[in-house]
């Protein structure tokens, strides 16, 4: 017998704890007006204990017909831990930010990772060929981040961290080309590197972030912020005031959404100036 959902409109969530404020029914909804697909996405409120009883229920095919859905802040590492076949992006990660059922099994990866260097490429082609990498900051935001230039092939990248030994367990889990500094040593690792990583939350919301000299940084080399509120950050601010090109941190968050959609509504979405344009007014709304 086929299963019931496939007569259904295909539907997808994001589920976080807060998630009122998540712009990816903007996103996933403007893909589906572009394709003309009968598809929802919608934005769903689950506390952290009310977690693995959601997941329990997407398997069953009883949630709603739910095919698949993003998860966000606090859920990513229980995503990882519950699904029935996380990808090795996710495994190595220990966390994830998309899942789809296929045949009653629900799959798990990680695009992150994916939709910070999907930005890169998009705004700043050749971003990969400039030497080595700084990134500033150990915490969760940070690991796709690693993981995503280690597999692009970044020979070096240095994390510096306030705690080192954050920035140690980084090094541990990442591998031989990753290494890890404390703030101290920021300026002397970043000579000659070709990008630098804010991945903290300093300048975020328009709060103070410490001054940086980027002077040590290879010419040609680009500042990103993975930060988005404001899309210009002060961190990206003092870079351009410094003479370096910038990157701000909104296309990750639209790249991100990418794999998700082509896996539950089977169309490749593409990130345009007019999903830009919605998402920037839409900040400013708040």
């Amino acid at each position: 017998m086929a299963d019931s959902r496939e007569t259904l409109t295909k539907k997808a969530f994001v589920a976080g704890h807060p998630i009122a404020h998540s712009r990816s029914p903007i996103i996933h909804g403007h893909w589906l007006k572009t394709f003309g697909i009968d598809g929802f996405y919608q934005a769903v409120e689950v506390a952290p204990d009310n977690f693995q009883r959601f997941i329990a229920e997407l398997k069953s095919g009883n949630d709603a017909a739910f095919i698949g859905g993003n998860v966000t802040i606090p859920h990513k590492e229980s995503a990882y831990r519950l699904a029935d076949r996380p990808d090795e992006i996710a495994e190595e990660l220990g966390a994830a930010n998309t899942v789809w059922l296929e045949d009653g099994v629900l799959h798990a990866t990680n695009t992150d990772g994916y939709g910070f260097v999907s930005n890169l490429d998009a705004r700043h082609p050749g971003w990969d060929k400039r030497g080595s990498a700084v990134v500033l900051g150990a915490g969760g935001a940070s690991r796709a981040i690693i993981q995503a230039l280690r597999d692009r092939g970044i020979a070096e990248i240095h994390v510096v961290n306030r705690t080192l030994e954050r920035a140690r367990e980084l090094s541990d889990r990442f591998g031989k080309h990753v290494f890890a500094h404390p703030m101290h040593a920021l300026h002397e690792v970043s000579s000659g590197a070709g990008l630098f990583v804010n991945t903290t939350s300093l300048g975020m919301d328009g709060s103070d972030a410490p001054d940086i000299d980027f002077s040590p940084l290879s010419s040609d080399a680009v500042v990103t912020d993975i930060v988005y509120v404001p899309l210009k950050t002060p961190i990206l601010t003092m870079a351009e005031q410094q003479g370096f090109a910038t990157v701000d941190g909104l296309g990750m968050l639209l790249h991100q959404a990418r794999p998700g959609f082509e896996k539950w509504f089977g169309q490749k979405p593409e990130v345009d100036e007019e999903l830009r344009a919605l998402i920037i007014a839409d900040m400013d709304k708040h």
